[in-house]
């Protein structure tokens, strides 16, 4: 079955690399920056899109799909899919919910969705993905949302004082299905906790069946290995305090995924230098913008700044992407970054790249193991 798939908030396309594969097909991508001045270049993002994809329409602001949906500018597609932006419902934002205009953008998701039911004969699949901050949003965001996929005229509310890691509801317009899944059980060298909501109100399809999986096959167990003591230092509060579910503030957690003592090892081929730890398991690092970061001390600074290593050695890194090593600190490369993301090596160093913005993409993104996951059960359910 071949489905095809408009994809909002785009950045540099994890879902593409993961769902073209799979013989799915991009309709259009919608990437667009608020802040950026369009009349000097194109965002990053979208050139790296521009570069990849040149014969795929990017719309820009995603509030303008409406109304090329309803002029007939644009394909309506089978699945639509995005990231609205996390910062309006992140720990580390200023957790500005639905108040906060990029939380508007979530609004706007349902509005293109309902439009393209409107449209279709066969009504479309609504995959998103955010932080999992959204779940606890003192406006109740999250029970906005879901009234707003299900068809219901009131937010719905959460049973306890945050709404649950995974849920399933059905209302007039469509079923729902949310869960949070971490990209460490997906493939990659990194703890990344996201929500996922599936929803549609196609006859014959479950969205519950696409992101919950018999006990056998699970993808959120707990692993059976313990932190290495040298790098279990640094991320003693854990990943979820102080930033981790900001895609743009991570910065600073390190974890060693392998047995016993021993520290960080950098192996090195003929070209980009590789992440182990002894034992010869990956290094894990989390965060790749200059932004928020928290050093070996536990404070918080505007950069990465001395972190303790191990027998006393030390380095400093004027970037939030570091990686502790039996000679100090040293950042990440990006196409470390990339690797811990999924992306294949170099996807986005394309003609002009500063290592600056290859960083925030890839922040921002989603991670492409997670993603070709839910697109296989997509195609699996169907």
């Amino acid at each position: 079955m071949t489905l095809s798939y408009g994809s909002v908030c785009s950045g540099i396309e994890a879902a593409s690399l993961a769902w073209e594969p799979l013989g799915m097909r991009p309709a259009w991508f919608s990437q667009f920056d608020p802040e950026h001045n369009y009349s000097r270049s194109l965002d990053f993002p979208s050139r790296v899109l521009a570069h990849h994809w040149p014969h795929i329409s990017n719309v820009g602001d995603m509030t303008n799909i409406v109304g090329l949906l309803q002029l007939g500018a644009i394909a309506a597609p089978d699945i639509l899919v995005g990231g609205t932006p996390c910062q309006a419902f992140s720990l580390a934002g200023l957790r500005g919910g639905l108040s906060d205009s990029r939380g508007q953008l979530t609004l706007e998701y349902v509005r293109i969705l309902n439009e393209l039911d409107k449209l279709r004969t066969v009504p479309a699949i609504g995959v998103w993905e955010n932080v999992p901050g959204v779940l606890s949003s003192k406006d109740n965001a999250f029970g906005y949302f879901l009234a707003g996929l299900a068809g219901e005229s009131k937010p719905l509310e959460p049973t306890g004082r945050k709404w649950s890691n995974a849920g399933y509801v059905s209302g007039p317009t469509r079923t729902v299905a949310w869960r949070v899944l971490d990209a460490q059980y997906f493939g990659v060298a990194q703890r990344r906790r996201r929500v996922f909501v599936v929803a549609s109100a196609r006859a014959g399809f479950c969205p519950a069946k696409v992101l919950f999986e018999f006990d056998g096959v699970r993808r959120d167990i707990a692993p059976s290995r313990e932190t290495g003591s040298p790098v279990a230092a640094l991320t003693a509060n854990g990943v979820g305090s102080c930033g981790a579910d900001d895609n743009q503030a991570q910065a600073g957690y390190l974890i060693c995924m392998a047995h016993g003592q021993g520290g960080a090892e950098i192996k090195s081929d003929d070209s980009t230098p590789t992440l182990t730890c002894n034992h010869e398991a990956p290094i894990a690092a989390y965060g790749f913008q200059p932004r928020i970061a928290r050093n070996g001390r536990g404070d918080m600074g505007d950069v990465c700044h001395t972190l303790s290593a191990q027998a006393g050695e030390t380095g400093k890194c004027d970037s939030a992407s570091c990686v502790v090593a039996n000679t100090g600190v040293r950042r990440l490369t990006p196409v470390e970054c990339e690797r811990l993301q999924g992306f294949p090596d170099n996807h986005t160093n394309i003609p002009g790249a500063a290592d600056g913005p290859r960083y925030k993409a890839l922040g921002n993104s989603m991670a492409v193991p997670v993603m070709k996951f839910i697109g296989e059960r997509i195609l699996w359910t169907l």
